[in-house]
C-alpha cells in the first residue's frame, strides 16, 4: 500500500483523515490483508452533456474579469452532531461554473493573456492501493462508495483537474491585488486573502451573470418544476376529505418524490393547514388537516444538478371552497394574473409588484376591510394594504430558490426584466387568528398561489401550468387526484 501507515507504539495504527476517535486502530497484519485480493473497479466515463454550459459560464466569467485570477472554493460537509454531517450541496456559483456536485473543489482561473485557463483542484479518488479506502469513515469508498477519479472528472466535466493538495503552492504565488476570491466557503483560503471589495464584486458579478438562464438552464428548471408537479399529485391523493392528516406526513409525502426524481427538496417544505397557513415560513409542519379549512403548502422539488422548482397552492381539505374561501381565493388568483400579465421584457420589477400589489388591495377594499381608499393605501406613506400580504409578489430562482440574490438592486428588483430570466409570481393574502380587524370566519385564513414563471420575447410561460390554478380548476383537479388513489413514485 503506497501511503500505509505503520503500527503506533500501543499495537495499533496511527489516525487517518476521516477517521473517528472510536474507530479501531488496526494491527498490521490486518492492513497487509486488506491490501490483498481486490480487482480493478473502473467505470466508463464520457463528456457530460452540461459540460458545454459550464464550459460557457466559466468563458463569461473569464470575459468579466480579463487579466486577474479567480478563485471560487465550494465548501466542505458541515458538521450536523458530532462524527455526523449534513448532505453536502455544492456551492451554488461552484456548481454553476465546474458542473462538480462533490464537496472540498476550488476552481481556479488563471489568466493566459487571451482568457482563463481553468482548473479545478478537488480531492483524489484513493482506491485499494490505499486504506483510506476502508479506514476512513468521511473518505473511504467501503463507507461512502466510490468517487470518480481525477482522470475521470477531468473526463466528465471538461475541465483540467488536479489534486487539491496542489492548491497551497498555487495561491501562495499569487498576489493579493491580482485575484478575487469567492468568499465564505473556504475557511483557510478566506485567512490567505484578506477581505476587500474586489472579492465582493465577484459574488456579484457571478450573481449578475446567472439572472439570465440558457438553454440548459431552463431544461433544468422545467424538470425540477415537472417532478413538483408529480409530487403535489402525490400529496393530493393522500389528502382525506374527512378526518385529519399530519402537515408531517404530506411533508414526507412530497419529499419522497423529491428524493425519488432529484437530489431531493429546494428548501423547507411549508405545509401549513388551517391557521398555519398565515405564518409565512410555517416549516413546523406540526398541525393536522382539517374539513373544512384550507392547506397552503409551499414546496419545490431540486433535480439533480441543483435546479429547484418553487411552487405554492392552497386546497380546500373538504374538496370545495367555502363562499368566503373561494372570494378571498379569486382575489389572489387575480392578483397573480395581474402579475403574469405585466411581465415581459423591458419591464420593471416594480411593475409586476405593483400590478399584484393594486389587485390585492381593490380585493381587500371589497371586503369591506381596508380602512382607506385603494389609492390611499397604496401610497408610500401609507401602504396599509400590507398588513394582510407583508411579501412582495416574487423573486429570481435558478440554482438557488431565492436565485441571484448578490446581485446589485438596478440589476434586480430595482430593474428590468430581460428575456429568460426566469422568476415567481407568487400574492398572498393572510388573515391572522387574533386579528380583530377583519371579520371572524376570515381569521386564520391563508391563500398564497405560487408559480415558475420564464420571460419570453412578447410575454412570459407559465412553468408550473401542470397545475390547477383557478377555483373551480383547484376542486376537480383535487377530486381527480383523490379519485386516482395514492401512488408510490415510479
Amino acid at each position: 500500500m503506497n501511503d500505509q501507515v505503520k503500527a503506533d507504539q500501543s499495537g495499533g495504527t496511527a489516525q487517518k483523515a476521516g477517521e473517528r476517535p472510536h474507530d479501531p486502530r488496526f494491527p498490521q497484519k490486518f492492513l497487509d490483508f486488506m491490501a490483498q485480493g481486490w480487482g480493478p473497479s473502473d467505470v466508463d466515463v464520457k463528456e457530460l452533456e452540461q459540460a458545454q454550459w459550464h464550459r460557457q459560464h466559466r468563458n463569461r466569467l473569464s470575459a468579466a474579469f480579463p487579466g486577474e485570477t479567480l478563485v471560487v472554493p465550494t465548501g466542505e460537509e458541515k458538521v450536523r452532531a458530532n462524527d455526523t454531517f449534513f448532505r453536502f450541496r455544492a456551492a451554488t456559483d461552484f456548481a454553476w461554473l465546474t458542473g462538480d456536485l462533490d464537496p472540498e473543489g476550488v476552481l481556479v482561473m488563471t489568466p493566459n493573456g487571451s482568457g482563463h485557463d481553468s482548473v479545478l483542484y478537488r480531492r483524489p479518488r484513493k482506491g485499494t492501493e490505499s486504506d483510506e479506502f476502508f479506514r476512513s469513515a468521511k473518505y473511504g469508498e467501503l463507507w461512502i462508495g466510490r468517487r470518480f477519479s481525477l482522470d475521470e472528472t477531468r473526463t466528465r466535466l471538461g475541465i483540467e483537474c488536479r489534486d487539491i493538495e496542489e492548491l497551497e503552492s498555487v495561491v501562495a504565488e499569487v498576489k493579493r491585488a491580482d485575484v478575487r476570491l469567492l468568499r465564505g466557503f473556504d475557511a483557510t483560503l478566506d485567512e490567505r486573502f484578506s477581505a476587500d471589495d474586489h472579492d465582493k464584486e465577484l459574488a456579484t458579478i457571478l450573481s449578475e451573470l446567472r439572472l439570465t438562464k440558457d438553454e440548459w438552464e431552463l431544461s433544468q428548471l422545467q424538470e425540477a418544476v415537472d417532478a413538483s408537479v408529480r409530487g403535489f399529485e402525490d400529496v393530493a391523493r393522500v389528502l382525506p376529505t374527512e378526518g385529519a392528516i399530519s402537515e408531517r406526513v404530506l411533508e414526507g409525502v412530497f419529499g419522497t418524490r423529491a428524493r425519488f426524481e432529484g437530489n431531493g427538496i429546494g428548501y423547507d417544505s411549508i405545509v401549513g393547514a388551517g391557521s398555519h397557513a398565515t405564518t409565512l415560513h410555517w416549516i413546523d409542519n406540526t398541525g393536522q388537516t382539517k374539513p373544512g379549512e384550507l392547506i397552503l403548502m409551499d414546496m419545490g422539488v431540486e433535480n439533480n444538478n441543483l435546479y429547484t422548482a418553487d411552487v405554492t397552492r392552497t386546497l380546500p381539505v373538504s374538496g370545495t371552497f367555502s363562499p368566503l374561501q373561494r372570494k378571498v381565493y379569486d382575489i389572489v388568483y387575480a392578483a397573480q394574473e395581474a402579475g403574469m400579465d405585466t411581465i415581459k421584457p423591458g419591464a420593471k420589477f416594480a411593475d409586476v409588484h405593483h400590478a399584484c400589489m393594486r389587485t390585492l388591495a381593490e380585493g381587500l377594499h371589497e371586503l369591506g376591510i381596508l380602512p382607506e381608499s385603494v389609492d390611499e393605501a397604496m401610497q408610500p406613506d401609507s401602504m396599509l394594504y400590507r398588513r394582510w400580504t407583508l411579501h412582495g409578489f416574487g423573486h429570481m430562482l435558478g440554482l438557488d430558490v431565492h436565485d441571484c440574490a448578490n446581485s446589485r438592486p438596478e440589476h434586480y428588483h430595482k430593474g428590468e426584466l430581460k428575456e429568460n430570466f426566469v422568476l415567481t409570481v407568487e400574492p398572498g393574502l393572510y388573515f391572522q387568528a387574533n386579528d380583530e380587524l377583519v371579520p371572524e370566519e376570515l381569521r386564520g385564513v391563508g391563500i398564497r398561489i405560487e408559480d415558475d414563471v420564464q420571460v419570453t420575447a412578447d410575454g412570459c410561460k407559465n412553468l408550473s401550468s401542470g397545475l390547477p390554478r383557478t377555483a373551480d380548476e383547484v376542486e376537480s383537479w383535487l377530486a381527480e387526484q383523490r379519485q386516482a388513489g395514492p401512488r408510490l413514485p415510479q
